[in-house]
């Protein structure tokens, strides 16, 4: 029997003799072959090959199909010169009628049946290993002498006629510090799987427990270590599972047929990848492309302009707009608040600042097909309805958003409010929460605007929300404010305290996980818009959100277009908003302004600039 040492130099067309002569005292392939192509095995009856087919092209992340054999056929001339697939497996696994009955060390008994039968060869994570410890990155399984861990999740493959399964993963460890590098090395091995699918909690993904895998073996985690999920070929065996055919045959998973072909990439994917971690409780990074994170840095940039003179560029920090908007890139339902009510002499008192860009965020959101809702406070709500309800007219939003109000009743109302039955543990009825010129709390328990006037008769407790999601794994928060008052701001609290006329006393104390500072709120607002929009945009992106399962989303980018601001749509949602004597910030007047700055040439020139 030959052991695992110098497997891993051994050529393919060898290292199949050995196997075909039963002379393997391994229970894997994984670091054989190094730089080889490795390939997951599907054998199924020819009357169900055409379907098959359908689905591995509609899951390709999962099932990348490196070649079809004819029914019959044993041999695959395009990977392997000398093949015999009854024999070149280290092990395999037998189904009948959807249940596994039995392990074979070879197929060769069932000759005739396979006559009748077609093989898939479906791209396998193991041939990309070469690649990532070229890059310094260590292959822990590897390591420590064992299969890779492989576990089924929660999320859903496209479906096509009788196949259908959950995805399978395989997972990895890697040093936190080499995150970047290993989606890097991956990201061009398409037919290995590709880039990561997950990375970060397993319980995102439905994992309940990483010491039990489904198939392959626990692999431990070493200090530092953020697990690393793959799609993986064996969710082909899920669905050989759940189709109930007659008889199927699969390899036993981990052992995985060798071809010839070297493990060459096939391009990349929408440009060079970068990680990005958006929250830490649960612990999830994100994926995007270099050049989509670099326009959002542009974004960042021009909505820091501060033509009012409020001094805000000690507030900002760089790369809290692309966090953010990523964040809400992942969030399945977000809620905005908005609405400060500076002009507590006038009839309404709220601002002109926050409404357009709270709508601007809502209807990209509802454009993307997240779940959104705004809160506001209760003496305001009929105001926010007509403000929603000419946003429709105007075309601006698809259709009415669910408007609530929040009240403190008891200790737990916050819980209550965002939680099923008030319980943290259970899911949340939000994962994302936006501030956006939201009158925000002060260190004393009060509400202050810019000219230092305690307004806190006019603001409802929906601070309490944002303190309340602080205790609430899985979800996150953004605030946006342009002066340092704003509900949010507390993460930079010690710069207004600083630098902003009276931010002594009226800077916010209740912080976000991400702050977006700009020069007038509205901004900020537009700016997170185009922002998700470049996110669904960017190829890398949209296939980490969706799983590398389905097809892809680029063809809704016309779905999208009409969601993001425009002059002519701003232009009219301000003259509404006139009409409904909403007043600008700085100078309470009923004009074409927003905080004291003319909408012509000040605001629709930054609208223009962002698209």
């Amino acid at each position: 029997m030959l052991l695992t040492g110098g497997l891993k130099s051994l050529l393919p067309h060898v290292l199949r003799r050995i196997i075909r002569c039963n002379r393997l005292g391994v229970s894997n392939t994984s670091g054989m072959a190094e730089g080889y192509k490795q390939a997951n095995v599907v054998i199924l009856h020819k009357s169900l090959a055409d379907d098959f087919e359908k689905f591995c092209h509609a899951n390709d992340g999962p099932l990348p199909l490196l070649y079809r054999s004819q029914p019959g056929d044993w041999k695959c001339p395009s990977l392997s010169s000398d093949s015999d697939i009854r024999t070149d497996c280290l092990q395999y696994r037998k189904y009948e009628h959807g249940a596994c009955t039995g392990s074979l060390k070879n197929l060769k008994e069932y000759s005739e049946q396979l006559k009748d039968m077609v093989t898939f060869y479906l791209g396998c994570s193991f041939s990309f290993e070469k690649a990532v410890q070229k890059a310094g990155i260590p292959i822990r399984n590897v390591e420590q002498k064992c299969n890779v861990s492989m576990y089924k999740t929660s999320v859903p493959c496209y479906s096509i006629s009788m196949f259908h399964c959950n995805l399978v993963v395989t997972m990895r460890p890697i040093p936190e510090s080499k995150l970047g590098a290993a989606v890097l090395a991956t990201s061009e091995l398409k037919e290995a799987h590709g880039a990561p699918v997950h990375i970060g909690d397993p319980g995102l993904l439905g994992i309940q427990d990483l010491s039990k895998p489904d198939y392959g073996d626990p692999v431990h985690l070493h200090p530092g270590d953020i697990p690393v999920f793959w799609a993986c070929g064996v969710t082909g065996v899920e669905a050989i599972i759940n189709c109930g055919a007659p008889l199927a045959f699969t390899h036993s998973p981990g052992c995985m047929f060798i071809t010839d072909l070297k493990n060459d990439s096939v391009g990349s994917l929408g440009g060079v990848p970068q990680v990005h971690c958006i929250s830490q409780d649960p612990l999830h990074f994100s994926i995007v492309s270099a050049e989509a994170a670099q326009k959002i840095k542009v974004l960042e940039t021009l909505i820091g302009a501060d033509p009012g003179e409020q001094g805000i560029a000690p507030l900002r920090r760089q790369g809290e707009l692309l966090a953010a908007s990523l964040a809400m890139s992942h969030a399945r339902a977000v809620l905005i608040t908005t609405g400060f009510p500076t002009h507590f002499s006038h009839q309404p008192p709220e601002e002109n600042d926050g409404p357009p860009g709270a709508l601007a965020i809502a209807a990209m959101l509802q454009a993307l097909e997240k779940q959104v809702a705004i809160v506001t406070d209760q003496r305001a709500m009929d105001l926010n309805k007509k403000i929603i309800e000419e946003a429709v007219q105007l075309g601006i939003l698809k259709e009415p958003i669910p408007l609530l109000s929040y009240q403190r009743e008891s200790t737990d109302s916050a819980l209550k409010f965002l939680c099923e039955n008030g319980n943290p543990g259970r899911p949340s009825r939000f994962d994302h929460l936006v501030a956006i010129e939201r009158a925000g709390m002060a260190a004393d328990g009060n509400y202050y605007n810019a000219r230092k006037v305690n307004i806190k008769h006019l603001v409802d407790p929906i601070d309490e929300l944002f303190l309340a999601a602080q205790t609430i794994p899985g979800i996150t928060t953004t605030g946006v404010g342009d002066g340092g008052n704003e509900l949010g701001m507390g993460k930079v609290k010690d710069a207004v305290k600083k630098h902003i006329k009276n931010g002594d006393v009226i800077a916010c104390d209740v912080e976000a996980d991400f702050t977006v500072v700009a020069g007038v709120s509205n901004w900020g607002g537009y700016a997170i818009a185009c922002a998700l929009h470049v996110l669904r945009c960017c190829e890398i992106h949209e296939r980490y959100l969706r799983r590398a399962v389905g097809f892809p989303r680029a063809a809704s980018k016309s779905l999208w277009l009409p969601a993001l601001p425009s002059v002519t749509k701003e232009e009219k949602l301000l003259k509404t908003l006139v009409q409904l004597e909403v007043r600008s910030g700085k100078t309470a007047s009923l004009e074409m302004e927003v905080d004291g700055l003319p909408f012509y040439n000040t605001h629709s020139l930054m609208i223009e600039k962002l698209l």
